[in-house]
């Protein structure tokens, strides 16, 4: 357990999978919740439900965290709400699977918006309520360094959102601020049922990693937890990658 009480954190796409891993485990340590989802209400009712069981508050707001006005309409709620945001979690994630002769700039103007841009936004509205104190976290993929099948748009918004930490990392840290990456390797989740080589990223993923196993929502949640504790105070500006060793393998 951290010392968290108390303290109040944003989940972006918070509603399932590696949103909602992050949202109960910072519950479980004391942290008031606000889960943002856009489409998935009775998830995110669920996942309220899960939070609070464990003496918490949490509030559900729905937003398009790539809309800058529902983005500023959602830290008004939180500023009401609670009057602070000690951390900030930047998940919300989308974008087209398509071959790079299929794309357009629909495709690449949606991935970049919600997966990069994004984070700008919030970043500037959840800092007024640190208190020079917060911690932002984006949640990245290896995508964003490696040629994934199809994944052209999303990998480049993720490697976009990365630098985007780095600078927002040298601006932000003389005000208290640490922001990090934490970069996961295969996870299971209802996001990867999209792609139509599933099975073979799975299969493959599994059998070149050296901890024998998948990474899971949760691995990500334990390592986002930390990077919110003091014990991780000088962890800065950095890509933790939580993937069982896959990414070493030559």
């Amino acid at each position: 357990m951290y010392d968290l009480k108390g303290k109040v954190a944003l989940v972006t796409g918070g509603s399932r999978g590696i949103g909602k891993a992050i949202a109960l485990k910072f519950a479980e340590n004391g942290v008031n919740l606000v889960v943002n989802y856009i489409r998935h209400r009775r998830e995110a009712e669920e996942t309220a439900e899960l939070v609070e069981r464990f003496g918490v508050k949490c509030i559900i707001v729905k937003a398009n965290v790539a809309d800058d006005k529902h983005v500023k309409a959602m830290f008004e709620r939180i500023r009401d709400e609670y009057g602070r945001c000690d951390f900030l979690i930047s998940n919300a994630a989308s974008g087209v699977l398509k071959p790079v002769m299929e794309l357009d700039s629909r495709h690449w103007n949606w991935a970049m918006d919600i997966n990069a841009r994004a984070l700008l936004v919030l970043a500037q509205q959840a800092v007024p309520l640190m208190d020079g104190q917060g911690r932002i976290i984006a949640i990245s993929s290896l995508g964003s360094v490696r040629a994934v099948e199809n994944y052209t748009a999303v990998g480049a918004s993720k490697a976009a959102l990365e630098s985007l930490v780095r600078h927002l990392a040298v601006e932000l840290g003389p005000l208290g601020i640490t922001v990090n990456t934490v970069s996961a390797g295969a996870v299971d989740t209802e996001a990867l049922k999209k792609f139509p080589n599933r099975k073979i990223i799975l299969d493959t993923a599994l059998a070149r990693t050296p901890l024998g196993r998948l990474t899971s929502p949760e691995d990500v949640a334990n390592v986002s937890l930390f990077l919110c504790s003091k014990p991780a105070e000088m962890i800065h500006g950095q890509t933790i990658v939580v993937d069982g060793g896959y990414s070493i393998r030559a």
